[in-house]
């Protein structure tokens, strides 16, 4: 079994500064991160395979723009920002749904192709020097990794290799490690949704630590039992939590679950993974399936968290039943979501004004304040 290597700070650095109360309170804070980072760097949006054809779209919410996904005729993602280039009315007022011809505005009718070109208007024949294509909705850059569509709003979008590929390579050692997952090639076996009452840092926060998973994971820490000594799988490079040798399976009963993922490594068997990408995606990898959590950071103190459990989809198509495995990560998921809503409140306490403390087995999350701290000094317009 693999143990974790001891941390012995001395007394100067055992601890160290978070970020102050103000910074999971201030609308003002809450905009700046907004412009500066979910406006900035790539988002990860929807699962590619909820839009299975032509016409199918859904609306997220990317910092304080609302962007359209949409699958085109010949049967590629687009992305747009979800407004009428008439007057600017909301294009499609719902979450999601299928456009059957093609994206018409509900307000004066402008109607819009798949890849965004204005087709139809009232009177647009007696208008001939309008130039279609550049009337067109608003396009927004799109990339698509691990099965899901990831979306960037800034003019010139960072290197998605860099910042996106590049976060699973600082964790896991290289890229081929969460390939070998076939992510894209898996089926939704379960979706929840929670709406969580607290700042999108202390999710982040708290899902990069495991210093609390001895108190508030008990169905956790049976089956990966590393984590009740503390520390985090994502303190260290490449290193993934071994299973109790009693768990057969990632479940919540610590039974078997569906088998292996063919391609996994014999290292990377009995084993989990966590992976944070910034600035709103965590991805969880054991042998037999994987777990997505999507943020979408809707004010300074509400998070709407999206969770997907991926399986293979002769798993999904079978009518296995996945209830206990769900049910591990859906505890775990309620546990810490509430200890975050718990922590909410006291981020406007005098008491918490200069912040609190991180212990050594959380210096890592350190990493993550400094992070925050230069996207919000960046002066870029």
């Amino acid at each position: 079994m693999t143990t974790t290597p001891e941390l012995a700070p001395t007394a100067a650095s055992s601890l160290i500064t978070t970020l102050p109360g103000t910074s999971y309170t201030d609308p003002e804070t809450f905009r700046q991160e907004q412009e500066k980072i979910f406006e900035r760097l790539w988002f990860c949006a929807v699962r590619s395979a909820d839009l299975a054809k032509p016409g199918a779209f859904r609306t997220v919410q990317v910092g304080r723009e609302n962007v359209l996904i949409t699958r085109n005729r010949r049967g590629e993602l687009r992305a747009f920002l979800n407004i009428c280039r008439h007057r600017g009315a909301r294009l499609c007022t719902e979450e999601s749904g299928e456009a059957r011809r093609n994206l018409q505005c509900p307000y004066h009718a402008w109607t819009y192709d798949f890849d965004g070109k204005l087709i139809a208007a009232p009177n647009l024949t007696s208008m001939p020097d309008i130039d279609r294509t550049e009337r067109g909705l608003v396009t927004v850059p799109l990339r698509e990794w691990l099965g899901y569509a990831w979306v960037c709003l800034a003019d010139e979008p960072p290197s998605f290799e860099d910042t996106v590929i590049g976060a699973a390579v600082e964790r896991l050692g290289d890229a081929a490690s969460i390939e070998r997952y076939r992510t894209e090639g898996l089926a939704l076996g379960k979706r929840i949704t929670y709406d969580v009452a607290a700042n999108w840092k202390l999710i982040i926060e708290n899902f990069m630590e495991c210093y609390h998973c001895a108190t508030i994971h008990p169905e956790l820490t049976d089956v990966l039992p590393e984590f009740a000594d503390g520390f985090a799988a994502q303190y260290y490079v490449g290193h993934g939590a071994e299973f109790a040798p009693e768990a057969e399976g990632f479940t919540v009963d610590g039974k078997g679950g569906f088998g292996r993922l063919p391609e996994i490594a014999e290292d990377q068997d009995r084993r989990y993974y966590a992976i944070t990408v910034r600035p709103q995606v965590f991805v969880n990898l054991v042998p037999d399936h994987v777990i997505v959590h999507r943020m979408f950071p809707m004010a300074a103190d509400r998070t709407v968290v999206e969770c997907d459990w991926l399986y293979l989809p002769e798993v999904i198509e079978s009518g296995a039943d996945i209830s206990t495995s769900v049910e591990l990560f859906h505890r775990v998921n309620q546990q810490d979501f509430e200890a975050c809503e718990r922590t909410q409140p006291a981020m406007d306490s005098r008491a918490y004004r200069d912040g609190g403390v991180l212990v050594p087995s959380e210096h890592h999350i350190g990493a993550f304040h400094q992070w925050v701290t230069e996207q919000l000094e960046d002066k870029r317009a």
